[in-house]
């Protein structure tokens, strides 16, 4: 009770006959708690303690019974975006999660994934395995890193300080908002890209369609785009609400859509026959090497999400609502990319040639009815995929980089403006593999974050984390570290991405030849950084001094009997 009583505040109307009330402790610097923003604590927390406290009230002790406990975090730690969800605030169920995979996996790009495998030279059966068997590893780490979410209520860029120190999160919770940006923008463009192909032949037509250079796109394209990428901001400014409202409402809406576009191709196909027919091209040998870079890259394709899935999950209303949503994805995935797979070989039938591009094919397909389907699909899917995986986690992380200025609506629309800089109709034109260089490429930033996160919250904290240190920058908390940088993190992070990026050079043309062992390394780049570098941080983590338990418990919990 004596370190609880430095933590907490209690805030009660003013009485002209009531004094205010003060722990029954004296405290070294007393503060009145009207004049500091205070910080509501966890569901955890607040069940953990009883519910009658002495509190001293002038000469004798008051009972207060199921007080709202707080403690005064660092105002330049947090603000309303960053503070530990309150129990009221713990809306989402399992229900809702699943809605979020839904929403997350019915996407231009998910349509286009198992088909690119094929077009590697795998049969159709083993494009589906390999994305399902990709999810369900990476399930694991989504299930474990979302734990923390909903048991303490708190976000990626916070959790992060944990492992990384106070400041020292800045730089992980920065390169995943890096990804998210350039993911954000290639989702916008490919909403545009919807808006522009299913437009008019007319309009198309006009002098407004033609390529600037300067630009490296026509005007009518770059308004197409703009025009997608203001109409995602309406949804984002309203916060994490809005966010939730649109993935629950457009998850049945986009399961209805893609129904009513394998029954067509079904239907004009004469049946799946053409998709069923294709076999591997592959000998054993080629297959197994093209398995595991692809393996990679589909793991890294959700990995970025599975990073800072706490943002969704300190909403979850119980463990087992945010685990039963999680595993939504490995099915959703593995009946999307089915169906990906089943329309495509079908256009074949069909129109005579395969057409890999769902926008392309609905405006293939004609007809003003099916126009207007096919522009409220595409843009429903993308906006649905881009906001909930490219735009909470870098506005999270751009909070957490200055919590007195950026809000969550401030961040995301800094989020938007860094998609637009990333030119993404250029990188989409310049990418050489969508593949091996971009999923598998980005995998070296998120794989080791991700071993290193879960290192530490499992093997180095056990679950158990102090709650009112990190958001304090007091040299004596607990991940305050040095300067507020805690360097076994750092080092095990720059091991890890170093270790793939000689094979990332070679990919790109910049190295020509490397010993072949960095080629593996990089065609298994999520593997072996997130395991790599989670395994050096727990050996260097245990190598430092420990803390004495005494101090280094959490004043908010209960002692241990």
């Amino acid at each position: 009770m004596n370190m609880m009583s430095k933590y907490l505040t209690l805030s009660v109307p003013h009485h002209s006959t009531t004094p205010f009330l003060t722990p029954s402790l004296t405290l070294k610097n007393p503060k009145l708690s009207h004049s500091h923003t205070h910080l509501p604590l966890p569901s955890k927390l607040i069940n953990s303690i009883p519910k009658c406290l002495p509190m001293r009230c002038s000469n004798s002790f008051v009972p207060i019974t199921s007080p709202d406990l707080e403690f005064e975090p660092d105002p330049t730690l947090t603000n309303e975006d960053l503070k530990p969800t309150t129990p009221s605030q713990r809306t989402f169920s399992g229900f809702e999660m699943a809605c979020l995979w839904v929403g997350l996996v019915v996407g231009v790009p998910s349509y286009y994934l198992a088909g690119s495998l094929v077009e590697l030279g795998m049969a159709w059966w083993q494009g589906i395995a390999t994305v399902v068997v990709a999810n369900m590893i990476l399930l694991v780490p989504l299930v474990l890193t979302g734990h923390a979410g909903t048991t303490y209520g708190i976000s990626f860029p916070v959790l992060a300080r944990s492992s990384f120190g106070i400041y020292g999160a800045h730089i992980p919770t920065l390169l995943r908002a890096l990804v998210g940006c350039g993911w954000y923008g290639i989702e916008s463009w490919i909403g545009g890209e919807a808006i522009f192909l299913l437009l008019p032949k007319s309009v198309k037509e006009t002098s407004f369609s033609q390529t600037l250079p300067w630009l490296g796109t026509s005007p009518l394209e770059f308004a197409c785009f703009i025009a997608f990428w203001v109409a995602q901001l309406a949804i984002v400014w309203k916060g994490i609400d809005g966010i939730r409202e649109l993935e629950r409402y457009s998850a049945p809406i986009l399961i209805v859509l893609t129904s009513c576009l394998l029954i067509w191709s079904y239907v004009k196909a004469g049946g799946f026959g053409h998709m069923l027919s294709l076999s591997s091209k592959l000998s054993n040998s080629e297959f197994w090497s093209i398995f595991f870079p692809s393996l990679t890259a589909n793991i890294s394709f959700w990995a970025t999400v599975a990073l800072n899935i706490p943002d969704f999950t300190r909403y979850a209303k119980s463990q087992n609502d945010q685990i039963i949503g999680h595993v939504g994805l490995p099915i959703f995935m593995g009946a999307f990319t089915f169906v990906g797979l089943a329309v495509t070989s079908s256009t074949k039938v069909i129109f005579g040639e395969v057409i890999s591009n769902p926008i392309q094919l609905l405006g293939q397909i004609g007809g003003l009815t099916t126009s207007i389907l096919a522009i409220l699909g595409i843009s429903l899917a993308t906006i649905t995929t881009n906001i909930a995986a490219n735009v909470v986690a870098p506005a999270n992380a751009l909070v957490n980089l200055n919590p007195t200025w950026f809000t969550f609506r401030r961040g995301a629309i800094l989020t938007a403006l860094l998609g637009i800089a990333f030119q993404p109709w250029r990188l989409l034109k310049s990418s050489e593999s969508f593949v091996y260089t971009w999923l598998v490429g980005y995998s070296a930033l998120v794989g080791p974050i991700g071993g290193i996160v879960l290192a530490d919250y499992y093997l180095v904290q056990k679950t158990n984390l102090t709650i009112s240190d990190l958001y304090s920058r007091n040299p004596d908390g607990a991940y305050y570290y040095s300067g507020g940088f805690n360097m076994a993190a750092i080092v095990a992070l720059v091991i890890g991405i170093l270790l793939v990026v000689p094979g990332f050079l070679q990919n790109v043309g910049i190295a020509t030849s490397i010993p072949n062992t960095f080629v593996v390394i990089y065609k298994n780049a999520w593997f072996i950084s997130f395991f790599s570098a989670g395994f050096l941080y727990w050996v260097l983590s245990s190598l430092r001094r420990k803390p004495d338990k005494s101090s280094a418990r959490d004043p908010l919990l209960p002692a241990k009997k």
